[in-house]
């Protein structure tokens, strides 16, 4: 035997499916006989969807594989690249310039499938689980960082769709996603790619290597991955780089660099000659600004831009897949793989406003220095707002967030072959999985920060009860010194870990016995495993120390066993089924429970051209480990106080309300009674091979959810509060109207009363999500003496529906609604086509995004297409020269005259990168020619 058993074996859901090829340049099975001619054991495969071999390719349900040629002719970059191309691959992601990606998952990228969100597709690498991003998603959940798995060393990418919990278990709800490296001794490859946008920014070498290696019993694959990312910042694109960009102000709002306003939050008028003497900050752009109703301040249009768009990433994958063949079809195996990554990002510059030693935030002080003439109230309270500037800090890379990351997988174990025909193969292996990061974020510190912009507090007021200042107006409106900024300011570290264990043995064979309609397969699994993390925060995170921050430890760990069987039973010449069944047992925070999960399949083939497949199973998920695990503390989202925008500006839109985008406190706690989440699935479908050149799939799916974990929607408990409190639709008694106005906090005295505080956040089982669909994928292939071969090929999903409802007793939200606060497309496509001949080839793809909700969410904006080209030309059999341009047609993103929030376009879908180009360079010595 050669290269990695799970490929061959434990690669597997329990739903029985293969290879569907619904992406760009490769085809569904080349014929669909019940038992092809001449076909023997060396002819079976294991693919995604069995731990049972076959020797058909199409199964019960349908699995999306994607080549690393298709990768290649796609255009794609990088991993993320490729999963966002996929038509399953519904769901709201964060991209590289998300700040609450920033914020929380510095660098880290996720999948999706169905929209069902990221902690429900289970990712794999090389059939094995991978540790956890060492953090969670938006501080909520834990998840899987596809962003480190290098591209260049991928053999196929392996998708199934729906619940798949029957042989992996807890996880596999929406789906499961498995990176097959390669693992194949073929020679030595070196492949060389440069890449570069159009408009300036985010270049990138890639330098990947492969080799492999048979000497006596000892055999094996190794590769390597060097990657040097530079950044891309936001204000290298001019449809983002000002506020003036903001399609929903007649005249830019500029970002308030400096800001002086009374208890009311009226501005102070700091007048145009001190903004004049600070114009050469925020590199030129401070200028004497105006915000409507408010008053004047110093700010910039331009400091809005100061962030990356792609952040700069340093790093190095190895790989190695080894065997030893101890004769008699034994052999000992082991898998490793090594990632070191440095990525800086930048986010925003920080601020500094007063905070109380007991961190209340409202920033408002008591100061003798304020003439009583200026505020219309007559009292003595000033706030002060500063934005910092890269001169006062001593450049933007002296505010990067940085991490530092380092994974490391290892995978010891035997297989063999035993019983007469040696009919049985069994492996049983160990995986350990770890992913550890330092990651440092600038922070203001309060005491330092207070003391130098304030000076030292003078009791406090006994009128008002706000602290007493005698603060000078000059120190706020003279600019730090590089030296000053250093005295308030540190790099906040964090040492997060994630790991996961696995103890695992598989039993299969192909003919446990005969049937009249042939063998039946079998298949038995048994495992043992630990999972944990440690988020390990800066300590003084946790108190009132930094400016903004007060964040949340967690740590914990869980364990779990479980055994799980599969059957494959011919039933007649032209029917098969399948079944699979697992349980699982789980013990976290004292707590212990089991699930059985299973599933069926069948698949009927009237001819040897048509099959007609189905599959029904069922999911779980084990309560996530930060959800349960996780602290005490406050995030600081922006947010908009619909009640107020709708009872005190009625007329206003919701970008020119005042009480939009604010910065608010979120509370957040984590909750050791969770439940396991549940699913079903279902999908029922058809392939159908007129030819050898055609090929066409269609399939139903439909998934549901049942106690889904995750936190309460700040935006959707601040627009069910207006409407509760206003009566715009709600009914005030109902269960989500209760939980909504219990959870918003305003503040009850002082010049803010009656203003958005905060908003408690905790996780919850939500009681239902289903969502709906079909997929489609066809290929077609041209093949002509003269002019050389065309393919054509194509995926495309629609979604029916896709509700939620949060708590029994509600109403269920259609996620499709203009007004349900989820941006997620019904409906994605992909197509491509590719023209061969001689030694060149080029294909050209196509991708579609339907419409989305608008801003406002009062009307959809329309439906997207970017168009990536890509050609090869192999200079000899040895060598071979590749190019490739993504975006070709240099689109922007979807243009929302509505959209009030930098960058003015939503990130999850869009990006305003603009055509970019790359070119590679392949070098193959022994093996097969390429």
């Amino acid at each position: 035997m050669r290269g990695n058993g799970i490929a061959r074996w434990l690669a597997g859901t329990g739903l029985a499916g293969t290879g569907m090829m619904a992406m760009v340049g490769s085809a569904l099975a080349q014929d669909l006989p019940t038992t092809p001619p001449g076909a023997d054991a060396s002819d079976e495969i294991v693919v995604l969807g069995s731990r049972i071999p076959r020797v058909q390719k199409e199964g019960p349900a349908p699995v999306t594989v994607v080549t690393s040629e298709d990768i290649l002719k796609g255009g794609f970059l990088s991993v993320p690249d490729v999963l966002r191309s996929l038509t399953q691959n519904s769901g709201e992601t964060q991209g590289q310039q998300s700040a609450s990606g920033a914020s929380f998952s510095p660098g880290a990228q996720q999948v999706d499938l169905r929209g069902l969100g990221p902690n429900h597709t289970l990712v794999l690498v090389n059939g094995r689980r991978i540790a956890d991003f060492p953090l969670p998603f938006q501080g909520n959940s834990n998840f899987t960082d596809i962003s480190n798995i290098p591209v260049g060393l991928i053999e196929r990418v392996e998708v199934l769709s729906g619940s798949a919990s029957a042989i992996y278990g807890s996880d596999a709800i929406a789906g499961v996603v498995n990176f097959q490296l390669k693992t194949k001794p073929d020679g030595t490859r070196i492949d060389l790619r440069y890449s570069d946008t159009e408009h300036g920014g985010g270049e990138a070498y890639r330098l990947m290597a492969t080799t492999g290696w048979e000497t006596g019993g000892f055999h094996g694959v190794a590769g390597i991955e060097l990657l040097n990312q530079r950044p891309l910042w936001q204000y290298q694109r001019k449809r983002q780089d000002s506020t003036a960009d903001n399609p929903t102000t007649a005249t830019p709002l500029a970002q308030r660099t400096f800001l002086r306003a009374d208890e009311d939050a009226n501005y102070l008028d700091p007048g145009q000659a001190t903004c004049s003497a600070l114009s050469s900050l925020n590199q030129g752009t401070i200028y004497y600004a105006n915000r409507r109703r408010y008053g004047q301040f110093c700010g910039s249009n331009e400091s809005v831009a100061y962030g990356t768009m792609i952040s700069e990433r340093k790093a190095v994958t190895a790989y190695s897949s080894m065997g030893y063949d101890l004769g008699g079809g034994t052999e000992l195996f082991a898998d490793l793989q090594f990632s070191y990554s440095k990525l800086k990002l930048f986010r925003r510059f920080k601020s500094w406003y007063y905070v109380s030693p007991d961190g209340n935030e409202e920033g408002t002080f008591f100061n003798p220095n304020l003439s009583p003439d200026a505020t219309d109230s007559g009292l003595q309270l000033d706030n002060w707002t500063r934005q910092f500037t890269p001169e006062e800090i001593g450049g933007f890379q002296n505010g990067m967030t940085r991490n530092r990351s380092i994974t490391f997988n290892i995978t010891p174990g035997i297989r063999g072959q035993f019983g007469r025909n040696d009919k049985w193969k069994y492996e049983v292996s160990f995986n350990h999985a770890q992913y550890t990061s330092r990651v440092t974020f600038p922070e203001i510190v309060i005491s330092k920060s207070n003391a130098l912009f304030l000076g030292a507090q003078q009791g406090v007021d006994p009128a008002t009860g706000y602290a007493i200042f005698n603060a000078d107006v000059r120190r706020l409106y003279k600019p730090l010194t590089p030296e000053e900024y250093r005295s308030i300011s540190v790099d906040s570290l964090y040492k997060p870990r994630s790991w996961t264990d696995t103890l695992a043995g598989s039993l299969n064979t192909t003919d446990l016995f005969q049937l009249p309609a042939g063998p039946v397969g079998f298949a038995f699994v048994a495992e043992a495993g630990k999972q944990g993390y440690d988020l390990n925060p800066d300590p003084l995170t946790l108190t009132n120390y930094y400016v903004g921050l007060v964040d949340s430890d967690g740590s914990g760990s869980r364990s779990r066993w479980g055994l799980g069987y599969e059957f494959r039973v011919p039933v007649l010449s032209f029917l098969q089924l399948s079944t699979a069944g697992r349980y699982d047992s789980f013990h976290i925070a004292g707590n212990n429970f089991g699930r059985f999960t299973y599933n069926i399949g069948s698949e009927i083939r009237p001819t040897r051209r048509l099959l007609l497949r189905a599959a029904y199973g069922t999911g779980f998920r084990a309560p996530d480990l930060n959800y349960v695990f996780r602290g005490p503390g406050n995030t600081h989202p922006s947010a908009t106080d619909y009640y107020l925008c709708r009872v005190e500006e009625p007329n206003e839109t919701i970008g020119d309300c005042s009480y939009s985008d604010q910065t608010i406190i979120a509370r957040k706690t984590g909750n050791r009674q969770l439940q396991p989440e549940t699913s079903t699935s279902l999908n029922a479908g058809i392939v159908w091979q007129p030819s050898n050149r055609i090929d066409l799939s269609v399939d139903y799916f439909r998934v549901k959810m049942k106690d889904q974990v995750r936190d309460i929607s700040i935006d959707s408990v601040l627009r069910d509060e207006s409407r509760c409190r206003t009566g715009g639709g709600a009914d005030a008694s109902s269960p989500t109207c209760r939980d909504a106005l219990a959870r918003v906090i305003r503040y009850t005295s002082g010049a803010l009363a009656g203003q958005l505080q905060a908003v408690a956040v905790n996780p919850i089982n939500v009681a239902e999500e289903t969502t709906d669909g079909i997929d489609i994928a066809a290929n077609f292939r041209l093949p002509t003496a003269a002019i050389g071969e065309f393919a054509l090929s194509g995926g495309y999903t629609y979604v029916f529906n896709h509700t939620v409802r949060q708590y029994p007793g509600d109403p269920i939200i259609n996620k499709f609604a203009l007004d349900s606060n989820f941006d997620i497309p019904r409906e994605k496509g992909t197509a491509s086509l590719t023209w061969s001949l001689a030694d060149f080839s080029t294909t050209l793809t196509g991708l579609r995004l339907g419409k989305l909700p608008n801003y406002d969410q009062d009307a959809f904006i329309r439906a997207s297409y970017l168009f990536n080209l890509s050609a090869r030309y192999d200079i000899n059999e040895r060598l071979r020269l590749t190019g490739t341009v993504t975006n070709l047609f240099d689109q922007g993103p979807v243009r929302d005259p509505t959209y009030a929030s930098y960058p003015y376009y939503d990130i999850s879908w869009f990006d305003a990168i603009g055509r970019s180009y790359a070119v590679q360079l392949t070098w193959k010595m022994g093996g097969k020619p390429l």
